[in-house]
Formats: C-alpha cells, structure tokens, sequence
C-alpha cells in the first residue's frame, strides 16, 4: 500500500496564490472576499504550482480540495476543429465537470460528432458522473474518454457504482499514466517568459501511484 506524508500545502500549491491580487495574469485581479460563489477559472495554460501540486497522483490528498481539468475537443464533421484549454473551480459549489457542460460543450457544433479527452485532478463526484451519464445519453455524438491523476474517495460504494455507470453510459475511464502527466506539461501548463520550455520532472512514485490507482479501477469496473 502506498505511504504518503500528509502535505500541509501553501495557498499557492493548493491552486489559490498566497496572495490573491498577485494569482495568475489572465485571471480577473480580484480579492478573495470579493469573489462570487461559483466562480469557474477558465484558461488555456495553468500555473505550473498548481500542476504540480494538484495533478499529483498521491494516495492521500490532503489539501487537494479543487479539481482542475484539462480539455481537448475535437469537432469532426464539415469543419473539423480542435479546442483545447482548462477548468478549475474556485470554490467547492461548482465543480468543472459541470461548468464544461454548461460553457464549453454548448460553444461547439451543434450535431457535429466530439471526441473529448479530460484530463482531471480526480475522478469526478457522484453528482458530476451522473451529470456525465445524462450528457452522453442525449448526445449520441459526443465520445468522451477521461484521464484521471487519481480516484476521488474510491472505497465508498456510492462513488464505485458512480464510476461503474459511467463506464455504462459509454464513457472511457483511464488512469494518468507518467506519460499523460508529461503530454499535460507540454500543453496545459505555463512555461516561463523568456525560458525554454522545462522538460517535465516526474515526481518520486509516479510509476508506483499509476500501478495502484489502475489496479483499484480495474477491481471497480
């Protein structure tokens, strides 16, 4: 079993800058009283801070309260496009499997056939699996296949039988592998101005983590 030493994470690992007025450029320069209750951060590239600490694929997440999800659409039909860019949600009422539903999906052609990939923080909660399980059932076109760092409170029965209808309605469910953790480096996450993109570091355990969170999703579905 895997042994992990309880983080007590900085602001600023946990996805939230120590101080908010200095938080990533491309966000709004708001405090953190003045921020409303379902604020959805979108982008296209994340602090590397926030990579590093959240899309760590520990056994005990300690601190790791936020989901942050990475997405590629691929539009197929007459025009073909690609749309890629990231979720995180600033506060626990919204969460971004829901906001990509409600703000990305409705933005691509309609009755054009998706190939989404996600590639999240954590397995979803059981509101947003069944909120997934509703999306694929009415859209016939849309295939969705989720890449997850790590599973979200996988022993309780209600999240194993959240997962297993998931894999029902269609959806493909995936471990990180180390590679999907390099492929997000390259293409989510900030690189310095003025630096050469840094190669991706893999952390102690990588491989490890892998192994054992595929293991546990395997026994589950």
């Amino acid at each position: 079993k895997m042994a992990e030493k309880q983080e007590e994470p900085s602001n600023a690992q946990n996805g939230e800058p120590d101080n908010a007025e200095e938080g990533e450029g491309k966000k709004k320069k708001v405090k953190r009283e003045d921020l409303p209750p379902f604020e959805i951060v979108t982008g296209e590239r994340l602090p590397a801070i926030f990579f590093k600490f959240q899309f760590r694929n520990v056994e005990y997440s300690s601190g790791r309260n936020k989901t942050f999800l990475c997405y590629v659409v691929e539009t197929q039909g007459k025009e073909p496009a690609t749309c890629r860019g990231y979720l995180e949600d600033e506060h626990a009422a919204a969460h971004a499997e829901m906001a990509f539903f409600n703000t990305i999906l409705p933005t691509c052609q309609a009755g054009a056939r998706l190939d989404v990939t996600w590639y999240v923080s954590s397995s979803p909660c059981v509101a947003c699996a069944q909120r997934i399980c509703e999306a694929l059932r009415k859209n016939k076109g849309l295939r969705l296949t989720i890449m997850v760092g790590r599973l979200f409170m996988w022993e309780e029965p209600e999240m194993q039988a959240a997962l297993r209808g998931m894999k029902e309605a269609g959806c493909k469910l995936r471990i990180m592998k180390p590679q999907d953790f390099e492929y997000v480096w390259k293409n989510f996450v900030e690189q310095e101005e003025g630096e050469e993109a840094k190669s991706f570091v893999p952390w102690e355990d990588i491989q490890e983590n892998f192994q054992y969170y595929e293991e546990k999703l395997a026994e589950i579905l």
